[in-house]
């Protein structure tokens, strides 16, 4: 039997298998994976990672020239506005992160980091924080054990505890405490760095300007347009300065203003065209008065002798 439309699926033929949750090992396999990544990758150009690098207010890890490309020149901003979150708005939301580099064995340079005071290594699987304002990197189990004060230990610098930044951090608590802390800098008017916010770069500040510039006379063209649709007195080329001022709508820019004044003129010219064509006022015009019996009123205009066969 089929076909007869009589057959209805039920949910165990259709679903074979049912939805578990992950267990630990999964969870924290795709956790390592993810650490993996973003210890050696700039999520925002795809590229390895490599010093110079920053960190903004979430302990992401960036190239400083991807930052910079952002910034000065807007290249990447969707994906630097999907990763940062919109946090990042000048070089005050970012701060240099000072790895020290392991060697190999053969004394050559790697892309490796270790902890300048327990020796261990800094990456995926591992606990890492850094300090601001010097952003001296370290493993958290210094910062817990090692340092007893509030100075960095590489160079001296003072430090509060809460910022004492985690790289990269998967634990709820700390991700909690970093979007706390960042809220309350927005709010006190500081920065990530524990500057003064900034509103951004000079050459994205000019952009910006630009493009609401723009937009506004954008804004007044329409305002003007929807001012000309309302009104009926049409507007020729030779009114004067006082008479195209109403009908603008009180643009003070010159050049906006003259734009706007030659479209109602354009506008204007078109419909006295229209309105003073001799066909379309012949459309209009009763002339049975004048022509007696021989017109046809439907005809409106157009004379037919009233014994003419139909």
């Amino acid at each position: 039997m089929g076909n007869d439309g009589g057959s209805i699926p039920k949910r165990r033929e259709l679903v074979k298998e049912a939805a578990r949750a992950r267990t630990t090992a999964e969870v924290k396999e795709t956790q390592h994976s993810q650490q993996e990544y973003y210890w050696s990758t700039d999520p925002i150009s795809r590229l390895p990672l490599s010093a110079p690098v920053v960190s903004d207010c979430a302990g992401k890890l960036y190239n400083k020239d991807t930052i910079l490309e952002f910034l000065v020149e807007g290249r990447r901003a969707e994906e630097a506005e999907v990763e940062t979150r919109g946090a990042v708005r000048s070089l005050r939301d970012v701060v240099e992160v000072r790895f020290e580099g392991a060697s190999s064995t053969d004394g050559e340079a790697t892309t490796k980091w270790k902890c300048p005071v327990t020796g261990d290594r800094l990456g995926a699987g591992s606990k890492a924080v850094y300090l601001i304002p010097c952003g001296h990197a370290f493993s958290s189990a210094a910062i817990k054990e090692v340092f007893s004060g509030d100075k960095c230990i590489v160079c001296d610098a003072a430090y509060a505890a809460n910022d004492v930044i985690p790289i990269l951090p998967t634990a709820e608590l700390d991700v909690a405490r970093l979007s706390l802390r960042a809220k309350t800098l927005k709010e006190n008017g500081l920065s990530h760095s524990l500057k003064k916010a900034g509103g951004g770069g000079k050459k994205r500040k000019k952009r910006e300007e630009d493009g609401a510039a723009v937009a506004e006379d954008e804004k007044k063209i329409g305002a003007t347009n929807g001012h000309l649709s309302r009104t009926s007195t049409p507007v020729n080329g030779a009114q004067t300065k006082a008479e195209i001022a109403p009908t603008t709508g009180g643009i003070k820019d010159a050049a906006t203003a003259s734009l706007a004044a030659k479209v109602i003129a354009e506008q204007g010219q078109a419909k006295k065209r229209k309105t003073d064509n001799e066909n379309l006022r012949s459309l209009f015009s009763d002339k049975s008065a004048a022509a007696g019996k021989n017109v046809d009123f439907m005809t409106r205009g157009f004379s037919i002798p009233a014994n003419a066969k139909r």
